[in-house]
């Protein structure tokens, strides 16, 4: 109790001294200064009235917390961007002329010295004092709200007469402030640099070199030609408002003229602004000499309040002065101090590269200060109890047979027609090249892997038309079109295990197969009839990162496995030396008794038809290539015939190369060279680009690296099978009903396979806006498993990478954002053609061969490697292997890191990485039978957890399981506030009948 009386009296004596709206203006040896105790002193009795009693501060809280909550309920539309620009007053030879000096959307920009630049975009650092006196100025100014004008001019008359009337101005004063006011500003406007080059090697004046406009008269009615030519225009949204600041000296005053302006509606007010856009918001003051840039710095301190969102909220909402004090106390509330000495002020910092959400400010403003809050809720329970989960709607259970079904299809209805015209962006064309491409070289690799394991029963051009029909089907019917099928690790492996059990045993495969494709269709149908898919919400991020990883190191292992297998075929010339070279050599020999009519019509096929006979010598043998002489039976001999270029190396700097490249072009997007229009093309096309360029490379230097093999003929690989399989004759009756113990096995399969990838492709995080179908997907996958199997094709399911690849190129990113801001991700570009197009070109890729053939394989195989590395690298389980190798000081600030010990972390992260190993050894042996079985029990090992883990640790690294707990956690925390709300309530009667007992404000 003796602190706070303590505290009281230091309160005291703080206002003694007059702080805030009592501080008069008082001259000093000429100059003039605002008569305020020292800066040390309104520091302390800040520091007092905010850290210790916090009844300080509630009041401004509570009125800000009302003026939003109010805007929350009126369901305002979201407020346009703010352009601020500070114009000051500078006395010239000619007389005094504004000049734009400083502009802010997000960051602050200044003209530097010479006027011939603008700065690079920075954050903007203010001194504590500036901001207070800023907080003077507007308790003393006239403050108009809602103020009706149409022009500058108007504005300026209801300033004067305001101040007139209320702050006492004497009225021969009012002529110099409206000339002064009412002079037209120069701007500093951005021009193109070779245009300024041009004008400037033409001998124009500096000031046309700068974009200045011609000084004298008054402001312009109307926009200058130089404000709507104004490249910048360009980086500012549409329906962006302005905010003008003005500031300067003025000697003719003896008090301080201050005004701030909020126009009813905002109105283009001619030549005020650099750019052309209508004004809501003005500052102004004007005030007798100064200590030096004391105004600069209170409008850079007023443009920064405005940079603000939540300012720029209680700025739009105010309806007094005192609102817009508490605004400013809000924000001196939120400010972070750097004291002196401890950096350099010189130094601007740069933009972050990612900003918080305002969102997110604020709602953390309406939970602190709500009357039903509860203040002993952390964050990460807030985190734990509403963490991110998919939409309610779409796993919604209905309990009517096929109801999710119909819910999908209900949902996804309305945006059928637009997801064929939503494609009508270069981008698409980019990525469906690109995907294309993939799927091409995921059908040929595949195609080839279920060749080998199936004695040719299912091959390339198996794989390409199922691909193209399944993939095709699905972007047509299916709930989320985004979605690529094509044939996956785990499916291939089935498929191999099922051709060994079937040739063991004899039974026909195809027809095996056939009727195991049937029940799975037929489980697949009642998994959808009921409602399976809820089960979707325990795939935590433990159970996707799994998958993903497993995935993506698959793509990687196959890409790297397919280099390697190229020097077996290949070979290194190891034993090549140079100064052996007259030695090397080699010629063809034939047999003792060789048959020279045949070799003669091998070396001169053309002497038939004139019906010439050529004896040829034994030494002509050697006019025959290395596959001719081996057919007419005879033999090399040389010490170079096993000789090959190396072609070893040469694929392997393809392969490295098409892979650096593509991930060097994909982050050129956020370069700092080039033109904005020029990166984003370039990072749209990169993979495109990527594979020309080696293409192109491949070619000139002419190598026979291995091609792109495409069938040219559209037959069954196999010529014993048809393109209909029959159901009945090949194997024994009982086989068709012993077929649905396998097919549970494959149903698992599928089901993890479709989901989890469902899962991953509808997180929040992409945006996506025409919802899910999970129900509707896996209908679809169901009906082509009916398709596939008759038709003898592979069995077809949502491929992860290659979807996550899909969803990557199709980003949509902001075309207009500040200067120093990152482009923000505005969701995915959502339609059906990108999906459709690859697949019909992927059938159609028979017919292309000619050209593909082109198409060096290790291109191919480099870009494999990047969409595995890609997947591999947006998983946090990447984050969190690296960290086992990172000393802590060195070791990123991860949210997670914050509130979890780092034990904790290496456990999980250990779990994962042992869960990953026994998922690839049991993929890669005879054990691969109960592959499925354990894809479904990582949903039961990440249960378990919860035994090792608290639920506060699983909050931060993972979502929490099952949502039956959840629901119990939101329960107890209800109640929990029902009981601290019935506290609130007896503690604000025991207030009301004591009264307070410390009441100290800094106002």
């Amino acid at each position: 109790m003796s602190q706070a009386k303590t505290a009281a009296e230091a309160g005291k004596d703080c206002m003694a001294e007059d702080l805030g709206p009592q501080a008069e203006l008082r001259s000093n040896g000429g100059r003039a200064d605002w008569g305020a105790p020292s800066r040390n002193s309104v520091v302390i009795c800040q520091a007092v009235g905010r850290s210790i009693f916090t009844s300080s501060t509630s009041s401004a809280a509570e009125r800000v917390s009302l003026m939003l909550k109010q805007e929350e309920e009126g369901e305002e539309a979201s407020h346009p961007v703010l352009f601020i620009q500070l114009s000051e007053l500078f006395s010239t030879l000619e007389g005094l002329e504004w000049r734009e000096t400083a502009r802010w959307i997000k960051f602050e920009e200044k003209v530097e010295d010479g006027g011939e630049r603008w700065s690079k975009p920075h954050v903007t650092t203010l001194s504590l004092h500036s901001l207070l006196e800023l907080r003077t100025c507007m308790r003393r100014g006239a403050v108009l709200l809602d103020l009706e004008a149409r022009s500058f001019k108007q504005i300026v008359e209801k300033v004067i007469e305001t101040q007139i009337e209320k702050h006492g101005l004497q009225p021969e004063l009012t002529k110099k402030l409206r000339y002064v006011l009412l002079l037209r500003p120069q701007h500093h406007t951005t021009r193109p640099q070779l245009q300024v080059l041009l004008e400037m090697g033409l001998g124009s004046c500096s000031d046309k070199a700068s974009g200045h406009s011609d000084p004298g008269g008054e402001v312009l009615e109307m926009p200058a030609k130089e404000q709507l030519k104004n490249r910048f225009k360009k980086k500012i949204p549409a329906g962006t408002e302005v905010a003008n600041i003005l500031v300067g000296e003025a000697s003719f005053l003896e008090k301080p003229f201050i005004a701030f302006v909020r126009l009813e509606d905002a109105v283009f007010l001619g030549g005020l602004t650099e750019v052309a856009f209508p004004s809501r918001f003005l500052f102004i003051l004007l005030g007798p000499r100064v200590k030096v840039k004391a105004y600069h710095e209170i409008g850079r301190a007023v443009a920064t309040l405005l940079t603000d969102e939540l300012f720029q909220r209680v700025a739009r909402k105010a309806q007094s002065t005192e609102d817009l004090v508490a605004g400013i106390d809000e924000f001196l509330d939120e400010l972070t101090i750097l004291p002196p000495g401890k950096w350099d002020p010189t130094i601007r910092i740069a933009p972050p590269k990612c900003l918080p959400s305002p969102q997110k400010r604020i709602s953390m403003h309406f939970r602190e200060w709500s009357p039903h809050s509860n203040g002993n809720v952390s964050a990460m329970e807030e985190r734990h109890l509403h963490g991110p989960q998919l939409a309610s709607e779409e796993l919604k259970r209905t309990g009517r047979l096929f109801g999710g079904l119909i819910k999908d299809i209900q949902r996804k209805a309305p945006w059928y027609c637009s997801d064929f015209y939503d494609v009508l962006n270069l981008q698409c064309f980019s990525a469906a090249l690109y995907i294309y491409l993939a799927t091409v070289t995921n059908a040929i690799t595949f195609g080839g892997m279920l060749g080998d394991a199936t004695d040719n029963m299912q091959g390339v051009l198996e794989s390409f038309l199922g691909t193209a029909i399944a993939g095709a089907f699905f972007c047509l019917c299916s709930g989320q079109p985004l979605t690529i099928l094509s044939s996956t690790g785990p499916v291939l492996v089935f498929e191999r295990l099922l051709f060994s059990f079937s040739k063991d045993y004899s039974f026909d495969y195809l027809e095996f197969r056939l009727w195991i494709g049937l029940w799975v269709a037929f489980f697949g149908l009642i998994l959808v009839a009921t409602e399976a898919s809820y089960l979707v919400q325990y795939f935590t991020r433990f159970t996707e990162e799994g998958f993903c990883a497993l995935i993506s190191f698959i793509f990687i292992y196959d890409a790297v496995k397919k280099m390697l297998s190229l020097a077996e075929h290949f070979p290194i010339n190891w034993d090549y030396r140079i100064s052996d070279v007259p030695l090397y050599g080699c010629a063809c020999r034939g047999p003792e008794r060789g048959n020279s009519s045949l070799l003669n019509e091998t070396l001169f096929p053309a002497s038939r038809s004139f019906g010439q006979q050529a004896d040829l010598e034994s030494g002509n043998w050697s006019l025959l290539t290395k596959d001719e002489c081996v057919q007419l039976g005879g033999h090399l001999v040389g010490k170079s015939c096993n000789y090959v270029p190396d072609v070893a190396f040469m694929s392997f700097i393809l392969f490295v190369g098409t892979f650096l490249c593509s991930m060097m072009l994909k982050s050129f997007k956020t370069s700092r060279y080039f033109p904005t229009m020029f990166r984003r093309l370039v990072g749209d096309f990169a993979i495109i680009l990527a594979i020309l360029i080696f293409c192109g490379i491949d070619a000139v230097l002419g190598l026979e690296t291995p091609k792109l093999i495409v069938p040219s003929e559209f037959k069954p690989t196999n010529p014993t099978r048809g393109w209909v399989v029959f159901p009945f004759g090949a194997n024994p009756w009982w086989v068709y009903l012993v077929s649905s113990v396998p097919a549970i096995l494959v149903i698992i399969l599928i089901f993890m396979d479709q989901q989890i990838t469902a899962v991953i492709l509808n997180r929040k995080e992409y945006k996506l806006q025409k919802g899910a179908g999970f129900h509707l997907d896996f209908f679809c996958v169901s009906l082509l498993m009916i398709l596939t199997s008759v038709m003898g094709l592979p069995w077809y399911v949502s491929a992860t990478v290659i979807s996550l690849a899909h969803m990557d190129s199709l980003k949509k990113e902001s075309t207009t954002c500040a200067p120093g801001e990152q482009p923000k991700f505005l969701g995915i570009r959502e339609q059906r053609v990108t999906g459709l197009m690859v697949f019909l070109l992927t059938g159609l890729s028979v017919f292309l061969a000619p050209v593909l053939k082109f198409i060096p394989m290790p291109v191919l195989y480099g870009i494999f490697l990047y969409m595995g590395v890609s997947a591999l690298s947006s998983i946090q389980l990447t984050d969190r292997l690296q960290l086992l190798l990172m000393p802590a000081k060195h070791q990123p600030d991860f949210i997670y890191l914050r509130h979890v010990p780092l034990r904790k972390v290496h456990l999980f992260t250990f779990i994962q990485i042992l869960c990953l190993a026994v998922l690839w050894i049991l993929k890669s042996t005879e054990a691969a039978i109960i592959f499925p079985l354990m894809l479904l029990a990582l949903v039961g090992i990440r249960k378990a957890m919860e035994c090792i883990f608290s639920l506060h640790d699983l909050a931060w690294l993972d979502d929490i399981i099952p949502e039956k707990d959840r629901k119990e956690e939101e329960e107890e925390l209800k109640r929990k506030q029902d009981l601290d709300e019935s506290d609130s309530e007896e503690s604000e009667r025991m207030y009301q009948e004591k009264g307070p007992e410390i009441n100290i404000s800094v106002n």
